[in-house]
């Protein structure tokens, strides 16, 4: 059983967040079938036909983003979203590279609805993941590296119980621990918006994630939900 909330002082702060959660079990991971390849390459050319000439920046879900980064200290030119950094490798290269099936499956939503998704593993996750202000002390390894690492206080940390963090400044970085691998099976995955129209753009997008995992990787959903400061709390 996992358990992922939003911290109360942080939805004081930031009342308009809605985070789609999903906790799925069961998953084939592996490499990224062909189909599911072919699928994520046309969802970039549709993605790079709707933005064409206008700034990531006015983008209304990048541009609530950017907001957000900068009430909680962080500058958002220097720490991108992960939904805008996505995105503007996709514009300025034209095209973001394969990963893995749920990687992939995952940033494919994201670019849709210019939004930031994180495909968490639960392997080593200790009791809640709770969104909230950092204290300082926790911990933090960086893909690719075994350095610990503290986060600002202050800074929107992803957190379970044990101080491990899962993704620092909200939604720029997960840690190694916490990133889906070919080998993942049991995942938390989080959709969240800001701006006006996000809770209906991220219940679009937990509609299209239930539709690819079950076309794409099995298991079972055992919890989906939209959350926000009348219902911060989901378990599964």
């Amino acid at each position: 059983m996992i358990r992922f909330q939003y911290d109360s002082a942080l939805l004081a702060r930031f009342p308009g967040i809605r985070g789609g959660a999903i906790v799925a079990r069961g998953l084939r991971g592996g490499p990224t079938p062909p189909a599911l390849a072919a699928a994520f390459q046309a969802e970039q050319a549709a993605v790079l036909g709707r933005i064409g000439q206008t700034p990531l920046a006015e983008l209304p879900a990048l541009s609530a983003w950017r907001s957000a980064y900068r009430a909680f200290g962080a500058e958002p030119t220097q720490y991108r979203c992960a939904a805008e950094a996505l995105l503007r490798r996709l514009t300025k290269k034209g095209d973001i590279p394969g990963i893995n099936l749920l990687v992939d499956l995952g940033n494919l939503i994201s670019i849709r609805y210019a939004m930031p998704l994180a495909m968490f593993d639960l392997t080593h996750a200790s009791g809640t993941i709770t969104v909230r202000f950092a204290q300082g002390d926790e911990r933090f390894t960086e893909l690719g590296s075994d350095e610990v690492k503290h986060p600002e206080p202050g800074e929107v940390i992803f957190v379970d119980d044990s101080g491990l963090i899962f993704a620092r400044r909200w939604c720029w970085r997960q840690s190694a621990q916490s990133a889906s691998t070919e080998a993942t099976t049991d995942v938390l995955i989080t959709l969240e918006g800001h701006h006006a129209g996000a809770e209906a753009e991220v219940r679009a997008g937990l509609d299209d994630l239930r539709a690819l995992l079950a076309g794409y990787a099995g298991g079972t959903i055992v919890a989906a939900d939209v959350l926000g400061p009348g219902n911060p709390v989901i378990e599964g």
